[in-house]
């Protein structure tokens, strides 16, 4: 049970502890580093990106649907005037994001490490151009501060923008930095 006295940044309790996967990930991939080239990172951020940008269209749908498209309004709001039918689907197309991720993961490299630190890659990519993607077309979030509903599975997850910006830059920074020091140390 988490203490009542400490304010954690997101809800549940357990989505504060994200930024120890990318942290942990670096652990284990410094010791022998990764074996990415510049061109399978490139690619798999440019799947990325355009998947974040056509994830924040979605997202875009569905204020819409709501009839909340001001830069004030809140996920939470956005979730509270939608129909069931459409959290649902919200729902699916989160897991099926997930899934797709994982899949061009699985083809693109065969080593376990490789495919979870791309996973990691894309993943953060895709996250932050989300938060790009809605920016540019609806200017939202007004603020980092402000509170977003990150994902609906298991349950909302809940925490200002900055959050899950700085998760991804972490993971961003994991591969590269392990990347790198299997490139650096390949040329010794």
């Amino acid at each position: 049970m988490v203490n009542a006295n400490i304010r954690l940044v997101a809800t549940p309790w357990w989505v504060n502890l994200a930024p120890l996967v990318p942290l942990g990930s670096y652990l284990v991939w410094r010791t022998r580093g990764l074996r990415f080239s510049a061109r399978q990172l490139a690619y798999a951020a440019i799947f990325a990106v355009t998947f974040g940008v056509n994830e924040a269209a979605v997202v875009v749908y569905l204020r819409a649907a709501g009839g909340l498209l001001a830069d004030t309004a809140t996920q939470e709001q956005v979730l509270a005037q939608l129909p069931q039918i459409l959290i649902a689907t919200e729902i699916c197309r989160e897991g099926a994001t997930l899934v797709m991720l994982c899949a061009v993961s699985l083809l693109a490299v065969t080593p376990g490490r490789e495919r979870w630190a791309l996973f990691l890659w894309m993943f953060a990519f895709w996250d932050i151009f989300y938060y790009v993607g809605v920016g540019l077309i609806i200017r939202w979030p007004p603020s980092v501060l402000m509170q977003d509903v990150l994902f609906l599975i298991p349950t909302p997850w809940i925490a200002p923008v900055w959050f899950p910006v700085l998760v991804s830059v972490l993971a961003i920074a994991a591969v590269l930095l392990a990347n790198r020091q299997h490139s650096s140390t390949a040329t010794e």
